[in-house]
């Protein structure tokens, strides 16, 4: 079992979506901190002052709702979607300009000298025939 396993996560996808992961992590803490540090500052100069984690928090004592730090967690998510759909767009479409160049080169296959000396056989075959 531990031998099936190995092979399973040796796999080159397994190690592919493991690495994707970890990039995956630090690429939201990076939009995170973009969020958090550039934009929602921005978006409360705009709105006259307003901190949105301050603002929008309702409850009491511990027990606070915190609408602000839930609209910013959603902006985190749409930048974050809006990125890994520009990089896909990216990919998918140099993957069509590869594929669109691989049907645009006609195969020629190479014929070795048996196939060559078949096809001069059948040509004299056929004149011989006509």
């Amino acid at each position: 079992m531990w031998n099936e396993f190995k092979e399973f996560a040796m796999k080159g996808n397994i190690l592919d979506l493991a690495i994707g992961v970890v990039i995956g992590g630090a690429f939201g803490k990076i939009v995170t901190s973009l969020v958090e540090n550039v934009i929602m500052p921005i978006v409360g100069v705009l709105t006259g002052g307003i901190d949105l984690t301050e603002s929008f928090m309702f409850g009491s004592g511990e027990a606070q709702v915190k609408l602000g730090v839930f609209i910013q967690s959603i902006l985190d998510f749409l930048i974050i979607a809006f990125s890994i759909f520009m990089a896909l767009r990216i990919i998918n479409r140099i993957n069509r300009k590869k594929k669109e160049e691989v049907a645009e080169e006609p195969a020629t296959p190479e014929l070795d000298s048996k196939e060559e000396l078949l096809k001069e056989i059948r040509d004299l075959l056929k004149k011989q025939q006509a």
